[in-house]
């Protein structure tokens, strides 16, 4: 049986999204539409950052997965999920002496929404994604969408947003759901 089109679109976005609810860029991006009020200009900072550290996170992905069997590759997606799932537990918090660029809004949001995601939970889990599903396009595109998805609505609502999105059980859904592809993953590591 044939996948789905575009399921690997599918499972980055839905994988993206989840992870970053409550996550420090999302609060960046609560910070820089309240800094800024401009919408429009912090959205594409969002998507111009996102897609040039998801592509950079995606080819390290697809590289790792040509260097390891598929066997070691599965043990390995399996303990990240897991890594995953309990680090999305821990709320992320902006450091109060972190400041803003004083650039425009574009490039205030493209610089900090890149040098964010460095090293952050959703860049790890588009590494993951790369190395388990192709087309790499497909998985930028997905993870992109994920990005966009939760931050969107951080943005254009702004702080009245994030007064009225229950955060807690947000970070506890998004855990669970990453704890399941972590036993999926371990179960499809023991061969079953």
């Amino acid at each position: 049986m044939d996948a789905l089109p575009f399921s690997t679109t599918l499972i980055s976005t839905g994988t993206v999204a989840l992870a970053e609810i409550g996550d420090k860029t999302q609060l960046l991006a609560l910070m820089l539409a309240a800094r800024f009020r401009k919408p429009w200009p912090i959205v594409a900072g969002i998507l111009v950052a996102t897609l040039l550290n998801h592509a950079l996170a995606g080819w390290l992905g697809s590289l790792a997965s040509s260097w390891l069997s598929p066997h070691v590759l599965q043990w390995i997606v399996a303990f990240s999920f897991l890594a995953v799932a309990l680090w999305t537990l821990k709320p992320d918090t902006l450091d109060e002496d972190e400041s803003l660029p004083a650039r425009g809004a574009f490039i205030a949001t493209l610089f900090a929404f890149f040098l964010a995601e460095m090293g952050d939970k959703t860049q790890v889990a588009t590494v993951l994604i790369a190395a388990k599903y192709s087309p790499l396009w497909e998985v930028v595109l997905g993870t992109t969408l994920g990005m966009l998805l939760a931050n969107v609505p951080v943005v254009a609502l702004g702080s009245r947003f994030s007064s009225r999105l229950p955060l807690k059980t947000a970070r506890l859904a998004a855990a669970a759901v990453f704890l399941a592809l972590s036993a999926w993953a371990f179960w499809r590591a023991l061969g079953g």
